[in-house]
């Protein structure tokens, strides 16, 4: 019987006949421990090929929601490294660079004007998505906010690939029950709140967060969007002789264009 590690080393065996690049991370690794091969800012991923592209056909990946996942993890050459290690900006950013490696930047798709909300055809470069600032004071990825009403200090952390896929099982599994009531704010807040005015308690926390007042609740998550690592999917588009801004919308011929450029 083959052991895992006997597994995950045919597979980059695999995976290293194929040629790869390393690209820049959003985060620049400040958000990861020292030891993680993320820290340097950087990942290796390899060129899609015919077998990424049965992956992205497989009507039992797209139908449990997690095509676009495994295709990533097998992109991945980076040692040690999987998709559930990075942050979600970071991911994202992987998710470009590895559609740029397979089909060019060029990305046309159909969206709607924002000021006369007619649809219309545009194209475009995926190479030109800048990574967003992050804030120079950054170490780890570990913060603290003091809340605006309440006065309360908030030790928290940004949430990796894993934390965000235990948030959505857990959703999932309380919408089975309540259909009524949606925890998502909630249930975020409990897994990226790590301390309540320095108590690491996991029964402080959860309750602490049931009762959060709706300011500071605001309050807190527009500060973990502002220190958020990511790449920018909004371009400006020229309509009726002036630009607007517009959102790079993530539709089925992302990774499946009709044509390629």
């Amino acid at each position: 019987m083959v052991g895992s590690k006997e597994l995950w080393r045919y597979k980059m065996a695999e995976k290293q006949k194929f040629p790869t690049e390393v690209v820049d991370l959003p985060s620049k690794g400040k958000f990861y421990s020292s030891d993680s091969p993320l820290s340097s800012g950087k990942i290796e991923i390899k060129y899609m090929t015919a077998r990424e592209e049965d992956i992205l056909t497989s009507q039992n990946l797209i139908k449990k929601g997690v095509v676009i996942e495994k295709l990533l993890d097998s992109l991945i050459v980076t040692e040690g490294v999987t998709l559930d290690d990075l942050l979600i900006g970071d991911k994202n950013a992987v998710m470009v660079a590895s559609r740029i490696l397979a089909y060019g930047p060029e990305y046309p798709v159909e969206i709607i004007d924002p000021n006369t909300q007619e649809k219309f055809t545009h194209t475009f470069n995926l190479a030109d998505c800048p990574f967003k600032e992050i804030p120079k004071d950054v170490k780890s990825n570990n913060f603290e906010f003091g809340l605006p009403v309440s006065k309360v200090k908030v030790g928290f952390k940004l949430l990796t690939g894993k934390e965000e896929r235990l948030i959505t099982d857990e959703l999932n599994s309380f919408n089975k029950v309540n259909s009524l009531v949606s925890k998502e704010i909630t249930t975020r807040l409990r897994h990226t709140i790590t301390s309540i005015d320095g108590k690491t308690e996991i029964s402080i926390i959860n309750e602490f967060v049931e009762n959060l007042l709706a300011r500071d609740s605001l309050a807190l998550r527009n500060e973990i969007a502002r220190i958020s690592p990511d790449i920018v999917l909004t371009q400006e588009v020229e309509r009726g002789g002036e630009a607007v801004s517009v959102s790079i919308p993530i539709t089925v011929e992302f990774f499946w264009p009709t044509t390629t450029a």
